[in-house]
């Protein structure tokens, strides 16, 4: 406990370092930085590109309202490629509001993808404030919004930030039915049977939240039965748990069906997009360690290792600080513990861990770095922010105000160094790579970057003010510009106007407008009148092909 002389001033900073200002402060800090969030969202959504996947995927949104439009006879949306394998949740909710929407259906998507991610960082911040304290829960909101693999994919990703929304949610929900066993609130368990519902409902894995509450579930009972010398005490609690928890199955499962209608058609669908997706087949390659490797050969170490490539040096410092104090709390276990705490401690850590391990030995098509498995970040986090907590209370028990900055001034440091790293590479932060990886500079040519294509809309707004500038600025309305792209079309011809016309073949065309994604730029000679770079790095191209 620290100690301090009311005689000796104090600076706020110094208060701060040592643990002596309310904890409500943090609380303040957390609000303050969700609300600064939210604000930073409304301002740049329009700033983010169009990737190769939102196009079907708005589509699907459209054809599943079509579907319950027409009576359930339009059945159109599931024979729409292998988009009737995902729940439509989030684009069904895109569609709509792209009906009521000023903005474009793309903007639309981006600003609601935006909400979402928010939505999923407010779920970090509860859970870790409810398994930790104020402190624990600031740090691991301030985690998350600082991870670029999560930051940049919250405007576009329609899957797989929803899906992290949902799951971390469902954890929140499952760590308060804990606390509550054997009987939680009636509310509770209606409350996690509709989030899961959505979150099944966006992707079938969602069948981890049920996994990680149920192996909570176990330990309690392992818990009950060791302190009352038996298993019938066990038994009989496990069948109150059961019978308590079970509603939240049929509510899980009219949520899901709602936002996956083809879930209901055939009642073995489900099991179907699962065992579909344990084996995905992607015939494609994949960027690593400067080799082009088929998704389905890439070595077992790949998830891992784009991890700890990826994720910010902040991240994986507090990630080390939780492993080194949780291997110090096996070998001396604290005199008092809170039993029900270690028990959601231990849910986080399950759900940050299990998927990757199971990948690891499993082996599953793995491609694009690990993008189908953000929903780990936010456990990880939380698991970061609790090994930071407890540093911050190591050295503020000291007594060393030396000790507390020593502390202090790095971790800021560092946060302002992210910052800046992330405000810099906008509106591409998910290309971004820890200083392990040398930047994304030394990651270029050694492993993807922009494989989403979205700095193609920076490409096509410089080709349309170059092409402006070049007739005194100003394109007449009866001009043609014939523009080839490589990359996903949508993804330029989006953002230019009606004079622009996309061609099939570069000898066509007046203008390239390409990606870099496997150096698809040097296929076609050409001047090259613009560029999207970031840190050194070219991201897209815009050249001029009529010489």
């Amino acid at each position: 406990m620290t100690v301090i002389d009311p005689r000796v001033p104090q600076s706020a900073f110094d208060r701060v370092v040592a643990g002596a200002l309310p904890r409500s402060l943090f609380d303040d800090l957390a609000l303050g930085l969700l609300l600064s969030l939210g604000v930073l969202i409304l301002l740049t959504f329009p700033n983010y590109g169009i990737i190769w996947d939102e196009e079907v995927q708005r589509t699907y949104g459209l054809l599943l309202l079509d579907y319950y439009g027409s009576g359930l006879r339009d059945l159109s949306a599931f024979d729409y490629d292998n988009l009737y394998l995902y729940g439509g949740g989030f684009d069904m909710a895109a569609a709509l509001l792209e009906r009521v929407s000023p903005l474009g259906a793309y903007e639309t998507r981006h600003l609601l993808g935006g909400m979402v991610g928010l939505l999923g960082m407010a779920g970090t911040w509860r859970l870790a404030r409810l398994i930790g304290d104020e402190r624990t829960g600031f740090f691991a909101l301030l985690l998350l919004a600082l991870s670029p693999a999560y930051y940049g994919h919250m405007f576009s990703n329609p899957k797989d930030i929803p899906f992290a929304c949902g799951m971390i949610w469902c954890l929140h929900l499952s760590a308060l039915i804990l606390r509550e066993l054997p009987r939680p609130r009636w509310g509770l368990v209606l409350g996690f049977g509709i989030v899961l519902g959505l979150t099944l409902g966006t992707r079938i894995g969602g069948v981890l939240a049920v996994f990680f509450l149920g192996a909570a579930v176990l330990g309690h009972l392992g818990r009950v039965a060791a302190l009352r010398g038996g298993f019938a005490p066990a038994a009989r609690q496990a069948a109150a748990i059961a019978l308590r928890l079970l509603p939240a199955l049929p509510v899980a499962w009219i949520v899901m069906i709602l936002a996956w209608p083809w879930a209901h058609l055939d009642f073995l669908n489900p099991v179907r997009a699962f065992l579909k997706f344990s084996a995905f087949p992607w015939p494609n390659e994949v960027l690593y360690g400067g080799r082009w490797i088929p998704a389905d050969d890439l070595p077992a170490t790949y998830l891992p290792t784009m991890l700890g490539l990826q994720l910010p040096e902040l991240l994986l410092a507090g990630l080390v600080a939780a492993a080194w104090f949780g291997f110090r709390a096996l070998v001396r276990p604290p005199l008092v513990v809170d039993a029900t705490r270690r028990l959601q401690v231990g849910l986080v850590a399950l759900a940050a861990v299990f998927p990757v391990a199971y990948a690891l030995v499993s082996h599953p098509v793995l491609y694009n770095g690990f993008r189908h498995f953000l929903f780990v970040l936010p456990p990880l986090a939380i698991v970061a922010a609790l090994g930071f907590d407890r540093l911050w209370a190591a050295v503020a028990d000291n007594r060393s105000r030396l000790r507390a900055r020593l502390l202090a001034l790095p971790f800021t440091a560092a946060v302002v160094a992210q910052v800046w790293t992330m405000a810099a590479l906008h509106p591409y932060e998910y290309v971004y790579y820890n200083r392990l990886a040398g930047g994304i500079a030394g990651a270029e040519w050694r492993y993807e970057l922009d494989y989403w294509g979205a700095a193609l809309r920076e490409a096509a707004l410089a080709l349309d003010e170059y092409v402006a500038n070049e007739r005194g600025g100003r394109i007449g309305t009866a001009e043609r510009v014939r523009v080839f792209v490589c990359g996903h079309p949508t993804s330029a011809m989006y953002f230019l106007p009606p004079q622009f016309r996309l061609v099939g073949e570069p000898e066509q065309a007046d203008f390239l407008v390409s990606w870099t994604q496997a150096g698809c730029n040097f296929t076609m000679f050409g001047q090259v009148v613009a560029e999207v770079r970031r840190f050194g790095v070219t991201l897209a191209v815009v050249k001029d092909l009529r010489e």
